[in-house]
C-alpha cells in the first residue's frame, strides 16, 4: 500500500513525447503524487504533444522541460512511459539518450513500461538486466544483452519493467517502493559494465 508521505521531497521525471500511450504516463503520475512526490515531464522539445489511447488521439500535454535543459542530480527517479511511437522518437534524440544514459548510470531507479525498453537499448543500458518489455521487444531486448522475461512486474536493482497497461497497478506499486528506497549501487555497477561492453569492440 502507497503510504501518502513516500516520495515525500523526492521528484520523479517523466519523458515522453508525441504518441505516448497516455494512461501509461498519467496513472504512474498519479501513483508518484499520491506517495508525496513531485513528478515533472521532459520531453524532446517544449511545444504540446498528444498521447494516445491505443490508435486514437487522446488528451495533449505541455513539458516542464526540455530534455536539453533537465538535469539529472535534480532528480530521483525516472518513469519511461510506452506507446509505439513515443519511444521511437525518443531514441533519436541525443539529449534524451544522454539523460537515461546518465541517469543509469548514476544507480538511480529507473521504471519502464511497454515499448519504453527501446529508449533504454538506445542508450545502451540493457546488457545484463533482467527486465520485460511488451512482447514483440523481446528479440531486440536479447539482442541488446538483457535477459527478456515474461513477467507482470520486474525488478532488477532499481530497474523495473513492466508489459502492458494492464500490469499498472504492479508498476506503480513498485515504482513507488524503489523510488522511495532511492539508489542502488549495484545498478550502478551493472550500468557501467553495461556502457563499458557497448563500447568495446567484440
Amino acid at each position: 500500500m502507497v503510504m501518502a508521505d513516500e516520495l515525500q521531497g523526492k521528484k520523479i521525471a517523466f519523458i515522453a513525447t508525441e504518441g505516448v500511450e497516455q494512461v501509461e504516463l498519467t496513472e504512474p503520475w498519479k501513483a508518484v503524487e499520491r506517495a508525496g512526490g513531485q513528478p515533472e515531464l521532459i520531453s524532446i522539445e517544449d511545444d504540446e504533444f498528444h498521447a494516445w489511447k491505443h490508435f486514437d488521439k487522446a488528451d495533449t500535454f505541455k513539458p516542464d522541460k526540455t530534455a536539453e535543459e533537465a538535469q539529472v542530480g535534480d532528480y530521483d527517479g525516472l518513469v519511461l512511459p510506452g506507446g509505439v511511437a513515443n519511444p521511437d522518437q525518443l531514441r533519436t534524440d541525443e539529449n534524451v539518450v544522454g539523460f537515461i544514459r546518465d541517469f543509469a548510470a548514476a544507480g538511480k531507479p529507473i521504471g519502464v513500461i511497454c515499448h519504453g525498453p527501446w529508449t533504454l537499448i538506445e542508450a545502451g543500458v540493457v546488457k545484463g538486466r533482467k527486465i520485460t518489455s511488451w512482447p514483440s521487444l523481446q528479440t531486440d531486448l536479447r539482442n541488446a544483452g538483457a535477459a527478456w522475461v515474461d513477467e507482470e512486474v520486474v525488478v532488477d536493482a532499481g530497474l523495473v519493467s513492466s508489459r502492458k497497461p494492464d500490469d499498472l497497478p504492479a508498476f506503480n506499486a513498485k515504482i513507488v517502493e524503489e523510488f522511495a528506497e532511492g539508489t542502488h549501487e549495484e545498478s550502478a555497477e551493472k550500468t557501467e559494465q553495461a556502457i563499458h561492453a557497448e563500447a568495446t569492440p567484440s
